[in-house]
């Protein structure tokens, strides 16, 4: 994908370009940064989510992940203020060999599991490649329940690259089937890799 004019007009039409324009969250800034990382290699299966949050204002964020036959490269696009109160975004995009990735969960909830494994309706992918972890910290205890002294913290240290949840409930059947072919292809890619080191 080189995203002359030409070639804007070609993609357009392509699965991936439609989802993300169909996402409506600003698909020009995520096609041409995900143009840029992608660096001219063929996808060959994608994965768009588009999140909204709502606390002190409405945040939207749209994360795209595509997986090509060497790397997997994923975009993050977020709301960023401007301080003249217009509006702005921020696109990220990080490319990681699939060499790297050292971990891949897929936790797959189902309705009526004892009909034939039942009806898939959600699936999360967390996937690590050991570039994020995450601390979860609480005060530590000794166990006596009339103990005042300070024990310290204790905790967990996870990876947490990235996690994309998808449920046919909130986002749809297409979309949560887009999300298992996605899941199925980046199994069996990181399963080639290992298979060759």
């Amino acid at each position: 994908m080189n995203w002359t004019a030409q070639a804007r007009s070609d993609a357009a039409s392509t699965p991936l370009a439609e989802e993300v324009r169909r996402a409506g969250y600003y698909p020009e800034l995520v096609l041409g940064t995900l143009d840029v990382a992608v660096a001219g290699e063929e996808i060959v299966v994608d994965l768009v989510q588009a999140e909204t949050t709502f606390d002190d204002a409405v945040h939207r964020h749209l994360t795209v992940l595509a997986l090509t036959d060497s790397r997997l490269i994923i975009v993050h696009v977020d709301d960023v203020p401007r301080e003249d109160g217009r509006p702005g975004a921020v696109a990220t995009s990080e490319a990681v060999p699939i060499a790297r990735i050292s971990s891949v969960s897929l936790t797959r909830g189902v309705r009526e599991p004892a009909s034939d494994g039942g009806q898939l309706t959600e699936v999360t992918i967390a996937i690590c490649w050991g570039a994020v972890r995450r601390l979860d910290l609480e005060p530590a205890t000794c166990g006596d329940p009339a103990c005042e002294a300070e024990h310290g913290l204790t905790g967990l240290s996870m990876p947490d690259d990235i996690v994309i949840r998808v449920a046919a409930g909130v986002e749809g059947d297409a979309a949560l089937a887009r999300a298992d072919r996605f899941a199925r292809a980046l199994s069996e890619a990181t399963a080639r890799t290992a298979a060759r080191a």
